[in-house]
């Protein structure tokens, strides 16, 4: 943590702590409290994934994301956005899957990508031994 905040000012500093604690909040609060993971594609849409590569070991890490962009606040526009997100990365991208293990609404709920058992594609040299979970929305200013 220190050499994150190295160099930064006193405001900086508290800036960056309060974001942390806010992002590990949410992170503890959805774990507890959400439903199981959606899928992001019940009723068809997205395409099924191209290949499956499975996490060997128990993560050490998570990673968290935030998808600065559209943001949605019911099920159903969460469920289009994870499809766009999802044909975005494999489309788009030619991955082959959506790259993040779970997004997370601004409605409340997760919804599942790759899943607890698949290496993601969410950050690089990082995959293997994390999960990548990605805010919906933009919470910069909010």
């Amino acid at each position: 943590m220190n050499c994150v905040l190295e160099g930064k000012g006193p405001s900086e500093r508290k800036m960056l702590l309060l974001t942390l604690v806010v992002w590990l909040l949410a992170l503890c609060a959805v774990s507890l409290v959400a439903a199981p993971p959606s899928s992001p594609a019940p009723s068809g849409g997205g395409r099924p994934p191209k290949n499956r590569v499975p996490l060997r070991t128990l993560v050490r890490y998570v990673v968290l994301h935030q998808r600065a962009g559209n943001r949605c606040f019911t099920p159903a526009s969460c469920s289009r956005l994870v499809r766009r997100i999802q044909n975005y990365h494999t489309f788009k991208k030619d991955w082959s899957d959506i790259a993040y293990n779970f997004l997370i609404g601004e409605d409340g709920r997760v919804y599942e990508g790759r899943g607890w058992s698949t290496v993601g594609a969410h950050a690089k040299n990082w995959n293997r031994i994390s999960l990548g979970f990605s805010f919906l929305g933009n919470f910069s200013k909010k």
